[in-house]
């Protein structure tokens, strides 16, 4: 992918940090809208209180209820890691908190699709509830709130996406992106919803002294925290400042070994050191695993693994999710292979690329689509939706997107514009998910690159990487990348820190089968060399005979063999 580098505008004045704020560190928090210190504190007493979120008090009376009258609750979740993270904190914490019996169902992904529909209703009668609580989904299961209600169930939603037009008909309904809800973190993965809805239910039960009369410990909701970070970062929500400390102090726990089982079992069978865990090892190492379960099997296996005491049960779902992993790889390349054909072909035409890609192949696994339009959209960056037949004559596409373009409001337009094209459509900013009839795909495919080139300017089709800046040359230092790492977590929209600069390349050769490592110096500095790498080259150009390179690049610390070193992880390189 050709990009250009554009450098954060930063002014040092506008910040009110303390003297003891290294500059370098003021000029990443100014980038990135932080102004002052206050921020960088990751404390609990730091998150919002849940008395301005809408529906808080509504649920947790129906819950009170539920719990004291041990009335059977039934989770239904969502089939990705936010909704596996989310089924297993309900469970676990309502377990916790007194509640009689607690038994989660998630939809299968090909047989049900998702959320709460009419049809999982049925299945979800089976179990004889009393109280049906969706997690990471609901707010625009419309039909499937109505069915649940006409069964006699009562009906808590709790979700994170953005609603439509019309709110399902719940008995209580904690979504701060609801309509009139003031809670100011817009930003909660589906388990952070529920994790504030649990925990303000653990206050009132505790003022009610619901525990002394039950005879069961105070639970400590800080205990799930791990499972709150592991699906707030796989879910790629923005981590304000409020998702930071919930990540910061899930990453914490994990890091010092209070854990579940099942997640300790995820990092050994990946084969990472839970004492240096980050928001990059979950999002690329541990998020993955779990989401393989939903994409390709039964998302239960994940749910499983995460909600064990047993660590030998542990490790034998975390095995099993490995291999679902590794099965999702190869499929997943299959069709990128098939995707690159058919885009070469396209970028041979006359007309060139369109502003958007709308890619469809009746052989596509339906569980991998997601990641394959990631990887197209990382590519050509461009708003991507690939295809794959689902049931009833439909297709189901999954969206990705760039920045400028909120992808779920430009499926909107399309609807708008189009009442009888899209069958169903929901999702965020930067990724969506829809359905339609199989025979509408080629207007869709119209009708969404108009409302693409409605939205975005041809300059959004170029790629971007912004950058913190350049560093001095006594900046490449261990201490600065110490300084930098001590203030994670990072993650979306509050992204690592990225340098650029010119640099002197003075060793190269590739390692693995497609990475370059080089040994670098500042064009300032030439005497200064520093190892370097970059992942996934294009080896038909590198090794390249230049002497003189731009690149982007994060400070990073190498642990090998008991010795540190410094490094930059490269991200773009270009010859000069």
């Amino acid at each position: 992918m050709n990009a250009i580098i554009r450098r954060r505008p930063v002014d040092l004045s506008s910040g009110r940090f303390t003297s003891s704020t290294p500059e370098i560190l003021q000029r990443v928090l100014l980038g990135r809208g932080v102004a002052s210190d206050g921020e960088l504190d990751h404390q609990l007493t730091r998150l919002h209180s849940p008395a301005s979120m809408r529906g808080v008090e509504a649920a947790v009376n129906l819950l009170v209820e539920a719990v004291r009258g041990q009335q059977k609750i039934l989770i239904v979740g969502d089939f990705d890691a936010d909704g596996a993270t989310s089924s297993t904190l309900s469970v676990l914490a309502l377990g916790a908190l007194g509640a009689g019996p607690v038994d989660f169902l998630v939809p299968n992904r090909f047989e049900f699709g998702y959320g709460l529909t009419p049809e999982i209703v049925e299945v979800a009668r089976e179990y004889h509830p009393d109280l049906l609580i969706t997690v990471d989904n609901g707010i625009s299961s419309i039909d499937g709130v109505a069915a649940a209600r006409a069964a006699g169930l009562k009906v808590i939603v709790t979700d994170h996406h953005l609603p439509g037009s019309e709110l399902p008909d719940a008995d209580a309904i904690v979504n701060p992106n609801q309509p009139d809800c003031d809670f100011p973190s817009k930003n909660l993965a589906g388990v952070g919803v529920i994790f504030y809805l649990l925990s303000r239910l653990k206050s009132v039960l505790q003022q009610q002294g619901w525990f002394e009369q039950a005879g069961i410990p105070v639970p400590n909701m800080a205990e799930y925290l791990d499972l709150v970070a592991l699906g707030t970062v796989a879910d790629l929500v923005p981590l304000d400042h409020n998702n930071r400390v919930l990540v910061h102090q899930g990453i914490a726990r994990i890091r010092a070994g209070r854990c579940r089982p099942g997640i300790q079992a995820l990092m050994d069978v990946a084969g990472r050191d839970r004492s240096r865990l980050s928001t990059t090892d979950i999002g690329f190492i541990l998020g993955p695993r779990i989401n393989a379960a939903g994409r390709l099997d039964d998302i239960g296996t994940g749910i499983r693994c995460l909600l064990t005491r047993d660590p030998d049960e542990a490790r034998e779902l975390a095995a099993e999710l490995d291999g679902l992993n590794r099965d999702r790889k190869a499929i997943e390349a299959g069709m990128q292979r098939e995707a690159m054909v058919a885009l070469e072909k396209l970028q041979l035409a006359e007309e060139g690329l369109p502003w958007s890609l709308c890619l469809y192949d009746s052989a596509w696994h339906q569980g991998v689509v997601g990641i394959l339009a990631s990887r197209i959209k990382e590519k050509f960056h461009r708003p991507v939706i690939a295809f794959a037949d689902g049931d009833n004559g439909l297709v189901k596409g999954s969206a990705r997107s760039i920045s400028g373009l909120h992808i779920r409001d430009a499926l909107s337009d399309v609807a708008a514009k189009n009442p009888q094209l899209i069958s169903k459509f929901g999702g965020h900013a930067m990724a969506a998910g829809l359905s339609l009839p199989a025979e509408k795909l080629p207007a869709f495919t119209e009708a969404f690159e108009q409302a693409v080139r409605g939205r975005l300017k041809e300059s959004h089709l170029q790629a971007v990487i912004e950058t913190d800046g350049e560093l001095q040359p006594h900046e490449f230092s261990m201490e600065t990348a110490g300084i930098l790492r001590a203030c994670a977590p990072w993650g979306q929209a509050f992204p690592e820190p990225e340098f650029d600069g010119e640099f002197l390349l003075l060793q190269q050769r590739i390692v693995g089968e497609r990475h370059l490592k080089m040994t670098v110096a500042p064009v300032v500095a030439p005497q200064q060399a520093i190892d370097a790498i970059a992942f996934n080259i294009d080896t038909d150009f590198w090794p390249a005979q230049v002497e003189k390179i731009q690149l982007a690049f994060k400070l990073d610390i190498n642990e090998f063999r008991g010795r540190q070193s410094l490094q930059l992880m490269v991200s773009h390189i270009q010859p000069l």
